[in-house]
């Protein structure tokens, strides 16, 4: 579970309790829980994990805008049960935007229950021509008068078909692209959004299409002004793109921890396999990684607690190193667990099968390495242009 002593130059005094609430909870409530193996089982077991950490004040954190208790909360979380941190995860994509763009009267309707586990929330936005290109967006809006129909179909959208709201994203200027994008608070039985069929993961988990056909949507259900969705989309990304990280560490934790476990209990060749050097190189390797990953989350939540207004480029940071690393970990978990880590019913498999989603989901590794060099160019080229002038 967490290790807050890793990182406790970037926390407050009042995180460590947090830290130690969220563990407990996750060992008491969610070690106790089997992972469903379907579909179907995921779908009915993510309604009732979302009452639990509701009631538990699981969500406390997303409403507090306090990013580091948020890392905290799905690090322990994400370590206990993968399929209990995408929970935490859509409520926190569909809760952000109404934050950060609601009215008072939205909030009230959807954030606060939201918050108390008694509404779930969705985030469509990606679609099967529009995943890293937001901007090639198909999905259209229109004014009607008092109302505002959308056309379109989203894909790879979690909680699909058991959520109670989608924050969607749809275009109500397609000449001006990406700033012709808005976003559109659609509660789960208006007419004209209809479920369009689950779409199954090898690690079950709630994901499925949307099809918006002439569904209509009272003006006052709009996030924010016309032509923001875009923007508002990537600071609600942005927000929660290091809890991304924070959970790829404690799947990390977790698998690192089963291997440790076992290298000390297997005995091999008379003795038991943590004493030879090849477990030893992997184990200390994946501790590195493990810290190395941890430093760079709770650095990008530090940061936006304290007050800076973007933290792309650390977020980015962040999500693309504790990812990537926690693939590896898990990886190197499996081989020292040799057979019994590639077993259906092992949580190391389990953990295999959950982290790949990760490395792609709210920004590939790849797009975050091309923020981040991005930044760096714009940097060097400002650079230049200020030493010529």
């Amino acid at each position: 579970m967490s290790d807050t002593h890793t990182v406790r130059a970037f926390l407050e005094a009042e995180h460590h309790p947090w830290a130690s609430e969220m563990t407990a909870f996750a060992s008491r409530v969610l070690l106790q829980r089997p992972e469903p193996e379907s579909d179907d089982a995921a779908r009915t077991e993510a309604r009732e994990l979302l009452a639990l950490m509701g009631e538990a004040g699981l969500y406390a954190p997303i409403g507090d805008r306090d990013l580091r208790a948020s890392c905290l909360a799905r690090e322990a979380i994400a370590s206990a049960s993968p399929l209990a941190d995408a929970v935490w995860a859509l409520q926190g994509l569909g809760i952000t935007p109404l934050l950060l763009a609601g009215t008072d009267e939205q909030r009230a309707r959807w954030a606060e229950p939201a918050l108390a586990g008694e509404l779930m929330g969705g985030f469509a936005i990606t679609e099967p021509e529009a995943g890293s290109d937001v901007a090639s967006m198909k999905t259209r809006a229109e004014r009607h008068g008092d109302e505002w129909v959308i056309d379109g179909h989203k894909w790879y959208i979690s909680n699909a078909g058991i959520a109670d709201f989608y924050v969607v994203f749809a275009s109500t200027d397609p000449d001006q692209g990406s700033r012709g994008m808005s976003a559109f608070v659609v509660p789960a039985d208006t007419e004209g959004l209809r479920f369009a069929g689950a779409q199954v993961m090898s690690s079950p988990h709630p994901l499925g299409e949307l099809a918006f056909e002439e569904c209509r949507v009272p003006a006052d259900h709009m996030l924010g002004s016309e032509g923001r969705g875009f923007m508002l989309g990537m600071a609600t990304l942005d927000q929660l793109r290091p809890t991304v990280g924070a959970a790829a560490c404690g799947m990390a934790e977790r698998a690192l921890r089963e291997a440790l476990s076992h290298a000390v209990e297997r005995e091999q060749f008379g003795k038991p396999i943590a004493e030879f050097q090849l477990i030893q190189e992997k184990l200390g390797r994946m501790a590195i990684e493990l810290t190395a990953g941890r430093m760079l989350v709770y650095r990008a939540a530090y940061e936006k607690d304290l007050g800076q207004d973007r933290i792309t480029i650390e977020a980015a940071m962040a999500k693309a190193y504790a990812t990537e690393a926690a693939q590896r970990i898990i990886d190197d978990a499996i081989q020292v667990l040799g057979g019994r880590g590639v077993m259906a019913e092992h949580i190391v498999d389990r953990l295999y099968r959950s982290i790949r989603a990760l490395r792609i989901y709210e920004g590939t590794t790849e797009i975050q390495h091309l923020i981040i060099a991005g930044r760096m160019v714009a940097d060097a080229r400002a650079m230049l242009e200020e030493q010529a002038g």
